[in-house]
């Protein structure tokens, strides 16, 4: 029978736990393991004590310190030793947990614990004092240990690019969580602060490509324990500090910087990030397989949204602990304040953040703000519009606002606002409960501070300081970031696209010359030129795998800015027209670029496949309503003309979706008012303030027409346009009357004449001989001007022919503007010009090789004049139109009317038009007769009777009030249409402020009907005389 193994006494187990555990003996027993070490001279003051020689907890404490104060051969250095000691001990621990006997079990695992708490308690003391304990270890940093385990620990949770290294140390299971946990500050801020500075080194210039995930989730790990996040704020690069601090000090040297800087986009040189994505991903983009592109796509925008997340994850981390929020807000504020430069169109890369680290902190806020950007909107009444005027953590001051000027504002602050704002309130228990979902408040501290558009006077009544809810701040932040971060990026895209375009052409051209005359200079230009078309096409393709293509982003962005237009409505009363009559001041006050930043990203979004399914553009349509043509809300014109923009993004035929349909056919504010804003809009666009008016509004108005031209095809609005012409016939419609005939005859001449120039030019080439006889220098700017003759025709044809169609649409069913006696004869002056140049003695001349290339249709062209003609001759119900059309005597002739006749009939006109226009043709010559009979009647006209404009018979003279000078009433209205202003003397003048000169006009009627008896008088005696001589001559016949 075999002998029954002793049992051993829990003393005993717990000193072979223990020497297990630290690897020590205290008996020379020639272990194997040659990490063991044999503590002899503690043995021997153990026995002296009158101990046994057994390791406990009592002695366990002495034995570390001994192991680690002394260096033996063979042993591992302290911080792997510690680690070591940490592991054993949970493995032991977990070998305990299934001992029966429950007495023993806890009395060991109190060992355990023990020994646990002691690895990790000299783990701390040995990296905050690296100098205690003996150390062979030849690392540079002294944290440098603590991080393969961190990295260790967050690897799980790290996919694709950045994911833990092949030899990366294990970390022993709780060992982070109690290192960490359990401590005191003073202790742990050190070690923290070289981790953090480690973290930061480890993805400063580091791409989309490198590995940055794993840092970030340490960095996440981190600021999880509260102890970590209060290191993290207050170490010294967490703001940086200097006098020579800029947005990009910040984003190169805080410790959060070098995170937001990971990229996709390109950067400049100095700052260059790798891996080169660019040219990793893109190089010869032209030659690579779609799947390939499509995978590099899918790769950026999948790594670009893991680092969204986790510096997401870390700033709300952050937020939600009360010691740490303010920090957070104040670090944002700085970066925003000290990179308001990249709003500019030219951005010093030196001073400023790179567009990376922007647009990544863009995508980063609108995660912070996705709790609020709920369907309803129903957090949107805790953002305070006063934020703008007091809050002091942003730099608010000197951006343009949607109407009031820094005067304006500063005046109605001290007015209305002597106290302190009702916006400043404290918050309870539940608003703070609120924080653990975003729902946080934060100090806002807007003591005092000066207005905010460039008001330097200090707002001494506001001395208290004030807190806002996380919301408002997070909402003026996020609309501050997306300014100068996601929408700037736009603008630099659209700039880049433009830069390729304009270096294609420029390639072409030089290729063309190349094939002509080589020469080498051109051959080093075309290899330049090439060059640098890759380079930008790479970068081109940045953009569109980190923005373009991440459908999410745009989609958050999208939800922001309705909130955003939303409660702008709200500041004004809500969505409901009309408008109120003033504009109340936290609306005209609230920063310019909110509207304009909104528009943008819309009209951005639209031209991306996509992008727009299942957002809700309702609000955004409503908005653009209101505004677009309401200049007393929104002040500056070209804003109110980008709204125009969007709406022509969405017309179905562009947008190709039913739901931009039914925003245009089936949406109330729509039915009612687009068309009467757009018509509103394209009379004010007139006068910008702008020294690029001029050509500005063509641009502007070419949108406005594209809507118009789809609005007519829609029954209910077409409806409406004609009860707008019939209630505004004397005001806006006639204005737009007015602008639509004036730019029809500027662009229409200015194209023919174009063509003149531009077949001379054709001439030049085509001739051979004496074109190569010209310098290659000349012949390459005369080929430049031929290209730039044939694109301005392209682009004023293509508007002349949207202004004549609309011309001719409307006056088929809107008669009664273009016959009022201030519009008829420049009407009829316009369509005489055109049926002079389409079929008069120079029609021929202005015949091209390819006329559709250059957008010029002469047969339409005179189809839609000749209907024009008759729409407006069959409802003249008082014939004035024939005698207007001989009124002009620069382009009136009576054989035209045959000419084109001839012309409609050879290309098949409806016969029934051509009839009618023959007639109103040969109505205009009797017209022209019996003006030629009453001029005659008249005689010599005195000159006070004559209109000193026109020098033409005045019928309704009137006097100007400033300038007293008088005019006929037709003449000046007419000048009127397009300027108010007294044309003798430029002062304001409008058609209300004329004065009858009732003396005058009983005068000139009478001079008329004392001319006429006179003609009548004259006509009777010539008939008496004419009697007499026929009596006469039949007496003598008589007499014969």
């Amino acid at each position: 029978m075999a002998t029954q193994k002793p049992q051993r006494s829990p003393a005993e187990i717990e000193d072979i736990i223990l020497r297990k555990i630290f690897l020590v003996s205290l008996i020379d027993s020639m272990e194997n393991d040659s990490r063991i070490v044999y503590f002899e001279m503690t043995a021997a003051e153990i026995l002296s004590e009158g101990k046994e020689l057994r390791l406990s907890r009592d002695l366990m404490e002495r034995v570390l310190i001994d192991r680690l104060s002394d260096q033996f051969p063979s042993a591992e250095p302290p911080f792997p030793y510690l680690i070591g000691c940490y592991r054993r001990a949970y493995d032991e621990g977990k070998k305990i947990s299934s001992m029966k006997d429950k007495a023993v079990k806890s009395e060991l695992e109190s060992v355990v614990k023990q020994a646990k708490k002691l690895a990790v308690s000299y783990c701390r003391i040995h990296l905050g004092n690296p100098d205690m304990f003996p150390n062979w270890d030849t690392s540079k940093s002294n944290v440098l240990p603590l991080l393969p385990l961190i990295f260790s620990e967050v690897s799980s949770s790290v996919d694709g690019f950045g994911g833990s290294g092949s030899g990366a140390i294990g970390c022993p299971p709780g060992f982070l969580e109690e290192f960490f946990r359990d401590s005191d500050f003073d202790s742990l801020d050190p070690i923290l602060k070289q981790l953090y500075e480690d973290l930061r080194g480890s993805v400063l210039k580091v791409s989309a490509l490198g590995n940055f995930q794993q840092p970030l989730r340490a960095l996440l790990f981190l600021v999880s324990f509260p102890i970590g996040a209060k290191s993290l704020v207050n170490h010294p690069w967490w703001i940086p500090k200097g006098a020579y601090l800029n947005g990009r000090v910040i984003e190169m040297t805080s410790i959060l910087g070098p995170f937001f800087h990971v990229s996709a986009l390109p950067d400049h040189t100095i700052f260059k990030s790798e891996p080169d994505v660019g040219q990793q991903c893109f190089s010869e983009a032209s030659t690579r397989r779609p799947a390939d592109l499509l995978s590099s796509f899918t790769t950026i925008k999948t790594v670009m949204n893991n680092l969204y997340d986790g510096l997401s994850e870390v700033l709300l981390c952050l937020l939600k602990n009360t010691d740490t929020r303010e920090n957070v807000l104040e670090y944002l504020a700085e970066v925003i304040n000290k990179n308001l430069s990249r709003a500019h169109i030219q951005v010093d890369p030196i001073s400023c953040a790179s567009s990376g680290m922007f647009v990544n902190l863009s995508a980063v806020m609108l995660r912070l703000c996705e709790p609020f950007l709920d369907a309803n909107l129903t957090k949107r009444d805790k953002i305070d519009p006063k934020y703008v005027f007091y809050s002091t953590r942003l730099d608010l001051r000197g951006l343009t606002a949607l109407h009031a000027s820094s005067e304006e504002v500063a005046e109605w602050l001290n007015k209305d606002h002597p106290g302190r704002a009702d916006g400043s309130r404290q918050y309870s228990d539940g608003e703070n409960r609120l924080l653990q979902s975003q729902e946080a408040t934060s100090s806002g501290n807007y003591a005092g501070g000066p207005s905010p558009l460039q008001s330097n006077k200090p707002m001494s009544s506001c001395s208290e300081k004030a807190k806002y809810p996380f919301i408002c701040e997070c909402f003026f932040m996020t609309a501050r970031v997306l300014n100068l971060g996601l929408l700037k990026a736009f603008s630099d895209f659209k700039h880049l696209v433009q830069d390729i375009s304009r270096c294609e052409d420029t390639l072409s051209t030089l290729k063309a010359m190349q094939g002509q005359a080589p020469a080498p200079q051109l051959e080093l230009d075309i290899a330049r030129l090439d060059k640098e078309i890759e380079l930008y096409s790479q970068e081109k393709l940045c953009y569109e795998a980190q923005i373009l293509r991440d459908g999410g982003l745009l989609q958050h962005a999208l939800s922001f800015y309705r909130l955003m237009v939303v409660w702008l409505v709200g500041l004004v009363g809500g969505f409901k027209m009309p408008l109120p009559l003033t504009c109340p001041m936290e609306f005209a006050c609230m920063p310019e670029h909110f509207v304009e930043d909104a528009m943008e990203l819309l009209i951005f979004a639209s031209r991306i496949p996509k992008a727009l399914d299942g957002v809700i553009l309702d609000d955004f349509m409503n908005f653009i309503i209101m505004f677009m043509a309401s200049p007393d809300f929104i002040r500056n014109p070209y804003l109110r003309a980008k709204m125009v923009e969007v709406l022509n993004c969405w017309m179905p035929r562009r947008s190709g979706s039913s739901v931009t349909t039914t925003l245009f056919e089936g949406h109330q504010l729509s039915l009612e008012y687009l068309v009467r804003n757009l018509l509103k809009l394209y009379v004010d666009i007139e006068f910008t303030g702008s020294h690029t008016q001029f050509y500005d509004k063509f641009n502007i108005r070419h949108n406005i027409a594209e809507l118009l031209e789809y609005l007519w095809q829609v029954p209910s609005h077409r409806n409406a346009w004609r009860q707008i012409a019939k209630e505004e016939e004397k005001g806006v419609y006639l204005n737009f009357l007015n602008f639509l005939v004036n730019d029809s005859i500027y662009l229409l001449d200015e194209s023919l004449n174009k063509i003149l120039e531009l077949k001379e030019l054709e001439a030049e080439m085509s001739n051979t001989v004496e074109w190569e006889r010209r310098s290659a220098q000349e012949r390459q700017e005369r080929t430049r001007l031929f290209h730039s003759q044939e694109n301005i025709i392209r682009i004023d044809m293509k508007l002349a022919n949207e202004d004549v169609t609309m011309l001719a649409f409307t006056s088929e069913q809107i008669i009664a503007p273009f016959l009022l006696p201030e519009m008829v004869e420049r009407v009829a002056s316009m369509l005489n010009y055109f049926l002079l140049q389409l079929v008069g003695p120079q029609r021929k001349s202005l015949t091209l090789k390819e006329p559709e290339k250059y957008e010029f249709r002469p047969k339409q062209l005179l189809k839609q004049i000749v209907n024009i003609y008759v729409n407006l001759a069959r409802g003249d119900k008082e014939n004035i139109f024939p005698a207007a059309i001989t009124k002009d005597g620069r382009s009136y002739n009576e054989q035209l009317f045959s000419a084109a006749a001839d012309v409609l009939r050879r290309i098949g006109e409806d016969g029934r038009i051509i009839q009618e226009f023959i007639g109103l043709g040969a109505k205009a010559k009797v017209a022209a007769s019996e003006a030629m009979d009453a001029e005659a009647a008249l005689g010599e006209i005195p000159d006070e009777f004559l209109d000193p404009i026109q020098y033409t018979l005045m019928k309704d003279p009137v006097i100007l009030p400033s300038s007293r000078i008088t005019v006929d009433r037709p003449v000046i209205q007419r000048h009127l249409l397009s300027d108010n202003s007294d044309p003798f003397n430029r002062s304001h003048l409008t058609p209300d402020l004329l004065i009858p000169n009732t003396e005058l006009k009983a005068k000139i009627e009478e001079f008329i009907r004392s001319q006429q008896l006179k003609k009548r008088g004259e006509g009777l005696s010539m008939q008496s005389a004419k009697d007499k001589i026929q009596t006469t001559t039949d007496g003598m016949t008589l007499i014969d």
